[in-house]
Order: structure tokens, then sequence, then C-alpha cells
């Protein structure tokens, strides 16, 4: 026995079709959500990207900064550097103190210091000894690559002494103790004359005035060259100094 379908064709055609456009229509919305999803997605992830980007470049402008600071204070150590150098470099390689007391430590029996000048000079240039010898220019060559040393530690240091001793003997021995001092090189007389000087009473007792005769001296020398007193030279000085006072 045959089935016969009592419903209309035009039915079922449509149901079909509703049920056709109600899968499209899950499939958009499937569509849309999974759109929307990653739309959203992206967003988050850009925001996070900006967010990092940001950071970054806070960080990267507080590197610089800390750059700039320190190529800033690497400044300030170089000039503070170069101040202290120049500042060791015009320091007196000998305090006057020091000298002055190996001065009157040397002082013979009976002879007195009158006046004492230091004067720093440059070192004569001898010109008659230039050449222009392939040797030379080397030489010149070499000494322009090398380090230039400043002029304050090429200036020398002349003492000019005069004093008063009571014969040429004492005046002898004098330059005989500078000219072996650790302190001074080329010691040499300059002059050498008779000196008088009122007196008291004679021997006698008369009121009859007497002159005692002195030999006023004046004497030359250099400070070494590239000398250093150890803290050992300079307590030993000060030592011999005090001492030399108080026999005084």
């Amino acid at each position: 026995m045959s089935n016969i379908n009592f419903v209309p064709d035009d039915y079922v055609q449509s149901n079909e079709s509703q049920r056709t456009n109600l899968m499209y229509l899950v499939l958009f919305l499937v569509v849309m959500v999974t759109l929307g999803g990653s739309f959203m997605i992206i967003m988050v992830r850009q925001r996070a990207l900006s967010t990092k980007e940001e950071i970054i470049t806070a960080k990267m402008a507080q590197a610089e900064e800390t750059i700039k600071q320190f190529e800033e204070l690497q400044m300030k150590r170089k000039a503070m550097m170069k101040t202290a150098l120049t500042t060791a470099e015009l320091l007196e390689p000998v305090p006057r103190s020091i000298l002055l007391a190996s001065l009157t430590n040397n002082l013979p029996a009976g002879t007195s210091l009158l006046r004492l000048n230091l004067i720093q000079k440059a070192p004569k240039i001898n010109r008659s000894a230039t050449t222009t010898s392939k040797y030379k220019q080397a030489q010149d060559k070499k000494a322009a690559s090398e380090p230039k040393i400043s002029p304050e530690k090429l200036l020398e240091t002349h003492i000019d002494i005069e004093g008063v001793a009571p014969s040429d003997l004492q005046v002898a021995t004098y330059i005989e103790r500078l000219g072996s001092s650790i302190l001074l090189d080329n010691v040499a007389l300059v002059e050498s004359k008779e000196y008088k000087m009122a007196g008291g009473k004679t021997r006698a007792g008369t009121s009859e005035d007497s002159d005692i005769t002195f030999r006023q001296f004046k004497l030359k020398a250099m400070l070494k060259e590239s000398i250093h007193l150890t803290k050992n030279d300079i307590n030993q000085v000060r030592a011999t100094h005090s001492k030399s006072v108080r026999n005084f």
C-alpha cells in the first residue's frame, strides 16, 4: 500500500527554507561573535603593547637622563682631576719652613743669616747647542710625541743667602755643609767682605768704643731638581732644628 503525503509541497519548502535561514543566521552570529572576540583580543593586545611602549619609552628617557648625569659627573671629575693636578704642580716641592730649618741647622758657630731670597726662574736654553742634524730632528719628534711636562715643573728655584760670620773659615765651612745637603745644589760664594759693627767698652774698661770685625758674605744656591722629601727626612730636619734652637 503506498504512502500518501497530505502535507502541501509549499509548506514543506517553507519549512526547509526557514531551517536554512535559521542555520545561516546561526552561522552569521557565530562568525560575528568570532570577529567581535578577535577584535576585542586585538584591542586588548594593542593596549598592552601601547602600555609596554610607554613603559619602554619612560625607561629610555630615564636611561638617557642617567647617562647625561653620568657624563656630567665624568666632566666634573676630569675638571677636578685637572684642578688637583694643577694644584699639586703649584705646591712647593720642599716647604719653606723645612728649607729655612736646613739652612739654619748648617750654620757654624757665631754665624748668622741676614737675608734669604727665593726666586723661581725658567731654565736657560743653550741656543748654541741647537743643531739641525737628523738625530736632533728625531729627538724632537720623539719629545713631541711624549706627554708634555707642565711649565711649573720646569721652574728652577734659586736661593740668595746673606749673612755674617766671624771669619772666612766659618763661611767656607757653611758652604761645605750646604754643598753636602740633600736639598741644595750649585752652592757658590758670591761675595765676602769685611763688616765692622760698633761694640761696647774696651777690655781696659775705658769708655772708648771698639769695632768688632765680621765677614759679610753672600751665597747663591739652587734647590735640587725632582727632590721629594719623605716624612722621616722632614721629621729629622725639624728635630735637628729644634735641637739647634735649644743649644743656641
